[in-house]
């Protein structure tokens, strides 16, 4: 069980990485090559290709190789996984804290509306 734990805690903090979060949007719409995923970024081919090996040992990404290139994709049991995760953080506090900072932008929105009308 703290294998799982550990598991699932490495997965969250691999997929917060910015450059890894962006991977992961980019592959959310379907499987690409390493170059095309590079393309997007400033860092280097290598640097890219070595956040998707942690993406892939975390269980969020899987790869093929086709000849000279390595294509990524989701890995849909894994974001799974973290998706199931993240929700367990997502306690009754944090809906009131979400709840109340709606309110308040609500009511911040309401007078600078009355603020422009007069």
């Amino acid at each position: 069980m703290i294998t799982n734990v550990l598991f699932v805690l490495d997965a969250l903090e691999i997929a917060a990485e910015p450059n890894r979060r962006r991977l992961l949007h980019l592959l959310a719409g379907s499987e690409q090559a390493v170059s095309d995923l590079a393309a997007h970024f400033e860092v280097s081919r290598s640097a890219v290709s070595q956040h998707l090996l942690l993406l892939e040992k975390a269980g969020l990404v899987t790869a093929r190789k086709e000849g000279r290139n390595r294509y990524y994709r989701l890995d849909p049991q894994g974001m799974g996984r973290l998706r199931d995760l993240v929700s367990q953080f997502w306690t009754n506090e944090l809906d009131l804290l979400a709840s109340d900072a709606a309110a308040l932008a609500q009511r911040r929105g309401d007078q600078q509306q009355q603020h422009t009308d007069h």
